[in-house]
């Protein structure tokens, strides 16, 4: 029988909890269960396998560390809602696009919510608001098991974009969350967005 746990961690550094999801993904190989892991991460830049280092631009005193996901660099920092998800793919009939359509279909469901219009693009996945970038993908498929996830922008500092091009796109803008709701927690907004996405996993 399917089930998703949501297990929230708080405020973890990005390396360790990278290497604590290589580990557990071990364990959930041929099984039915999913895990959605709520986190926060000190002002990190993650460089995909993909990533360049044109696109890093002026990282100054944030760090820089090379991640196993798919796609480009992107920064992390408190204020932003992170959910890596460790889901056996077949076991939820699911392969990598219907994933990540289902990603962004939480994520959108989450922000009309709030009355904030959010849309995908073809050729840039994520989620985006008046042509910004609210939130981005980033997964690994290891042993059919998904890994890494989504990153919501919620109350964060966004200033750390302009050092870097976003996800590999020179002159891309992002936002947040808080530019249309004020008062949002960003606890509040991770817990609403994992109970989104168990509701699909077993829908």
């Amino acid at each position: 029988m399917r089930k998703v746990h949501i297990v929230r961690l708080g405020l973890r550094s990005y390396e360790e909890v990278h290497e604590e999801m290589k580990s557990r993904i071990v364990t959930l190989k041929g099984g039915e269960l999913a895990e959605l892991w709520l986190v926060q991460h000190a002002a990190v830049f993650t460089q995909g396998q993909a990533g360049k280092a044109e696109h890093l631009l002026a990282p100054g005193e944030i760090p820089v560390v090379q991640s196993d996901r798919g796609g480009q660099v992107t920064f992390h920092g408190p204020g932003q809602v992170i959910i890596y998800t460790l889901i056996p793919l077949i076991a939820f009939s699911l392969n990598v696009r219907q994933l990540v359509n289902l990603l962004e279909e939480a994520i959108i469901t989450l922000l009309r919510e709030y009355g904030v219009v959010a849309e995908t693009k073809l050729d840039a996945p994520g989620v985006y608001v008046r042509g910004r970038k609210i939130a981005s993908l980033g997964l690994r498929i290891r042993n059919g098991i998904s890994y890494h996830g989504l990153a919501l922008n919620v109350s964060m500092d966004l200033e750390p974009f302009l050092r870097i091009n976003p996800c590999g796109h020179h002159g891309l803008k992002v936002t947040q969350l808080s530019e249309w709701k004020a008062d949002i927690s960003c606890d509040f907004a991770a817990s609403e967005l994992a109970c989104r996405l168990k509701i699909l996993l077993l829908s």
